[in-house]
């Protein structure tokens, strides 16, 4: 937030130069009506316009490049000493505290380059890194030794020494260009906002919210409502609030240098534990990037009065709402998994369920990627009827980029075949997102399908290779199968799996390559095809029949004898915020005649 008012109102501030009887609010009035439009223009995204930012950036540092070089050649050529570490100890020499304190401006000369990183997956990295160094950086060098020598001459003008430094000739269109870089930064910072935020729903450490593809071609480019217009309100009442650029330069400092901070002890973790580095190599990079950064700290923390406070609230308030809503959801799942229901109870019930079977598909949304959740068992026992194919659909976010679409979808039956249930994990990384264009529906039918094809083939393989073994080495496979299954630290599905697989019926012992083992297995065949081409007329016949999502609809409640921060933060907190954000089904596009919820109270 901090780079898109400080650079638009610095940007608008050069009006002023020109005219110095205009009024300061006439500056942050065209700044707020300019990030109005900025924030307004967001749903469209970048795709139509992207072509001109970096036109516009080039523009710009060229520009600045070219007015430094002009006024090191005009006003004082010596300022080039300035690249000499002895100035820099006689600097805080001579200036003592003062010297010390004024890090906390020198502070907002390197800020800004955190944005460069704001859209790093969607450059190469090596790309950024040659343009910072070999174009970037030159010219933001050029540009301040041009205004120390401008400043050399002209010491009263310390306050516009960017703009008053400018030749006549080249002022409007500087400022034309530097309003149209202000505006270039604001989207580069904020289209990095939606982005982050797009992660931390995934990781589940941030509320949902509505997340909107703003472009076919480029999967990054996305939009998010909700943060848009937080976003602008929270830049406008700052612009408006301080009106000046020196405290909102301070609280812009402030948020960079901790920013910095964070950065160094996380890059410290993965360098230990992600890494597996040295401890030398990773004790010397931490004491040379925390001597940098702690004492540009201690410039800005004696500034929090001055403006440094507003980014120590706004990390306040994030960090709350994020520890919130990740440790409540870590808390509803373990819920979950401790009382999901045993598999002993749902084959008890019987093929019906104990129920009515009526024709149609169920898709019950759950946590769990394995197990049959509690809400199963709730829905079950209140209501006579359930649907006669039901599918327990776990949507998974994983710690990666990206799941390629034919990897997306894991298909498993649960139970025997005439129970007709299943599971479908669906995985998606951090970058994929639900669009309404997906139809999840039919691409978890066609994966249904397809697991239903491929198991029939792999029985047929399976009876066939069998024909050949005598009985006692079926019937020796299939204890060894059953102890498996008895096996606490074997999967409590391998019986399921391969009961299916296996064909256990006692016959005569038939050599493998006589004609009666052809025919046994051409019959076999024949009938498992008939059995396979019946249940996929089957699940045709319930999916046009209709689909239901069955959705859990949770209230989560703090128990009895909980602390009173755990009871506000559960029942106040969290409650808050699970109304303010979207429903599963917004963030899964359900439509509402398909969706029945399941109400029930989690206390945790």
């Amino acid at each position: 937030m901090k780079p898109s008012f400080l650079t638009v109102l610095s940007a608008t501030g050069g009006i002023r130069v020109n005219n110095p009887n205009m009024s300061s609010d006439i500056v942050v009035l065209v700044s707020v009506i300019l990030l109005i439009g900025l924030f307004s223009m967001q749903h469209y995204g970048t795709d139509k316009v992207g072509w001109l930012f970096a036109p516009i950036v080039l523009i710009w540092f060229l520009f600045i490049g070219a007015t430094g070089i002009y006024n090191i050649c005009k006003h004082d050529t010596s300022v080039l000493k300035a690249f000499s570490p002895t100035y820099v100890y006689w600097y805080f020499k001579r200036r003592g505290r003062d010297g010390w304190i004024s890090l906390g401006g020198i502070l907002l000369s390197i800020t800004g380059t955190e944005a460069l990183y704001a859209d790093i997956s969607y450059f190469p990295l090596l790309a950024i890194q040659l343009a910072f160094t070999l174009f970037v950086f030159p010219c933001l060098l050029l540009a301040y030794c041009g205004q120390a020598a401008y400043l050399v001459t002209h010491k009263e003008h310390y306050k516009d020494a960017f703009y008053t430094s400018i030749p006549e000739s080249v002022y409007w269109p500087m400022l034309i260009v530097a309003t149209g870089a202000a505006i270039v930064g604001s989207q580069a910072t904020i289209s990095g906002t939606y982005s982050i935020i797009k992660q931390a729903v995934s990781h589940g450490c941030f509320p949902r919210v509505k997340i909107v593809h703003t472009s076919k071609k480029f999967l990054g480019q996305i939009y998010c409502p909700d943060i848009n217009w937080i976003l602008m309100i929270g830049c406008i009442s700052v612009t408006a609030s301080f009106k000046n650029q020196t405290e909102i330069g301070n609280a812009y400092g402030t948020a960079v240098v901790v920013v910095m901070l964070v950065t160094t002890l996380l890059m410290v973790l993965t360098m230990l534990l992600v890494w597996r580095r040295h401890w030398i190599f990773v004790l010397v990079f931490t004491i040379l990037s925390l001597v940098v950064e702690l004492s540009y700290f201690s410039a800005v923390i004696l500034k929090v009065n001055e403006g440094g406070w507003v980014p120590l609230i706004i990390a306040a308030i994030s960090l709350l709402v994020m520890f919130v809503w990740n440790y409540v959801t870590v808390k509803k799942y373990e819920f979950e998994v401790h009382s999901k229901v045993s598999m002993s109870w749902i084959l008890g019930l019987g093929p019906s369920l104990g129920l009515v079977r009526v024709p149609g598909i169920g898709l019950v949304h759950t946590e769990l990627a394995s197990g049959v959740p509690h809400i199963f068992s709730h829905f079950i026992t209140n209501l006579p009827a359930i649907h006669s194919v039901l599918v327990f659909v776990c949507v998974k976010n994983l710690p990666v980029y990206t799941v390629p679409e034919e990897e997306r979808f894991l298909v498993k039956r649960i139970g025997p075949k005439t129970f007709r249930m299943f599971r479908c994990v669906a995985r998606y990384g951090y970058k994929d997102l639900h669009r309404k264009d997906d139809n999840f529906e039919n691409k978890l039918f066609d994966n249904l399908l397809l697991f239903i094809q491929n198991e029939t083939m792999m029985e047929s393989d399976s009876n066939y290779s069998n024909g050949a073994y005598p009985i006692n080495h079926r019937q020796e496979f299939r204890d060894e199968l059953i102890r498996n299954n008895n096996n606490p630290n074997s999967n409590d599905n391998n019986m399921v799996m391969f009961s299916s697989m296996v064909d256990f019926r006692e016959s005569t012992i038939v050599p493998a390559d006589s004609p009666h083992s052809a025919m046994s297995f051409s019959q076999n065949y024949t009938v498992e095809d008939e059995e396979e081409e019946d249940e996929l007329e089957f699940l045709k016949i319930c999916k046009e029949t209709g689909v239901v999502h069955i959705m859990g609809n949770t209230m989560v409640k703090a128990r009895k004898g909980s602390l009173l921060p755990k009871k506000i933060a559960i029942d106040y907190v969290y409650r808050f915020l699970a109304k303010m954000c979207r429903a599963n089904s917004a963030i899964l596009h359900v439509p509402h005649e398909t969706l029945l919820n399941v109400g029930q109270v989690y206390y945790v």
